[in-house]
């Protein structure tokens, strides 16, 4: 099986000129599936500093992996616990916006989007998972089973958010730039990451023990500076920056 298609440039500035960052195993990954490699082979942008798989999973591969979930992206997951955490990111929202639509691309267990819409919001979730689109949908939730980058809504947006999504994104340009166009004059973007200028990363990785290298769905480690370059680039002005209690660089165990 083909299972990645090899970007050959650096798919934030288009250089070419890469190098080898790291590789690891993704073997023990709650989603691997012993159909694929266990090995994981990352580049470095040498011109930009971005750091990247080689390449990104065929449709095929997409499909294989997506018929599991893991537990804490199932719609409905500890309903309760996860309304506090979200509820800690809509407070970081309202000095900007207070009401409106709020997109949540890849809503995962739609804690978000059930949140917003106790603050006020109308929420709308956009997810790779056709079983979770779906389930919101039952539950009364306008939700989409696409790529932002090919979404069409009759409305703008006056909130998105990507909650440790973009690194997900095959091309987080062409995401960014879906979100800026579908976001109203003044309109706020949110998102959540790890960030690899972190010393808590850098310490994991001098003990080689830094899980996100294996972590099977992501493509891109982003630094806070290379972020912000991006962002600037599309139009965004980057507004704030806060280190994530509900996201540690560190994750709990799957």
């Amino acid at each position: 099986m083909n299972e990645r298609i090899f970007y050959g440039k650096c798919p934030l500035c288009d250089s070419v000129a890469l190098e080898d960052a790291y590789t690891a195993s993704c073997a023990t990954h709650p989603l691997y599936r012993q159909e694929l490699s266990p090995i994981m082979r990352w580049k470095r942008c040498i011109p930009c500093r971005h750091v990247f798989t080689e390449g990104y999973f065929t449709e095929e591969v997409c499909r294989l992996i997506f018929t599991a979930t893991n537990e804490n992206q199932q719609v409905g997951f500890e309903l309760e616990q996860q309304r506090h955490v979200s509820a800690r990111i809509v407070e970081k929202i309202l000095p900007y916006a207070s009401s409106g639509h709020w997109l949540d691309v890849g809503f995962g267990n739609g804690s978000l989007l059930f949140t917003v819409q106790e603050y006020g919001f109308v929420p709308v979730g956009i997810d790779l998972r056709r079983e979770n689109a779906q389930r919101m949908a039952d539950l009364g939730v306008r939700s989409y089973w696409e790529d932002i980058a090919r979404l069409s809504l009759d409305f703008e947006c006056s909130v998105i958010s990507m909650a440790d999504v973009l690194e997900h994104m095959p091309f987080p340009r062409a995401g960014l730039q879906a979100a800026y166009r579908l976001l109203k004059q003044g309109g706020i973007l949110f998102l959540s990451m790890p960030n690899t200028e972190s010393a808590i990363w850098q310490a994991l990785n001098e003990n080689q023990a830094n899980p996100y290298w294996g972590e099977i769905e992501h493509y891109h480690s982003f630094s806070r500076s290379r972020l912000f370059h991006l962002l600037r680039d599309i139009g965004f002005d980057p507004l704030r920056f806060r280190i994530s209690g509900s996201q540690p660089v560190i994750p709990a165990p799957a």
